[in-house]
């Protein structure tokens, strides 16, 4: 494997990466908003289930990225 590679793979175990992750996750957010909104002026139930649904996704995931975070700033005094 070259070295460029190692350092790719590496990336999301970094925080800059888990920045990244979370930043792209919680841009999804903004999608789900959307469709919830379309959903409410449409009156469609199941479009709503499915954008509510999305949203627990987006929050288990953002929560799951933070505690990731937490863990690799367990060594850094400032992080807390």
């Amino acid at each position: 494997m070259s070295k460029a590679l190692s350092k790719a793979k590496g990336f999301k175990k970094s925080k800059s990466g888990l920045y990244l992750s979370m930043a792209t996750t919680a841009f999804g957010a903004v999608t789900v908003a959307k469709q919830a909104k379309r959903a409410r002026s449409e009156s469609d139930t199941l479009r709503l289930i499915d954008a509510a649904v999305s949203a627990a996704a987006i929050a288990t995931g953002l929560a799951i990225l933070y505690r990731e975070l937490k863990r690799l700033g367990d060594d850094d005094v400032l992080l807390g």
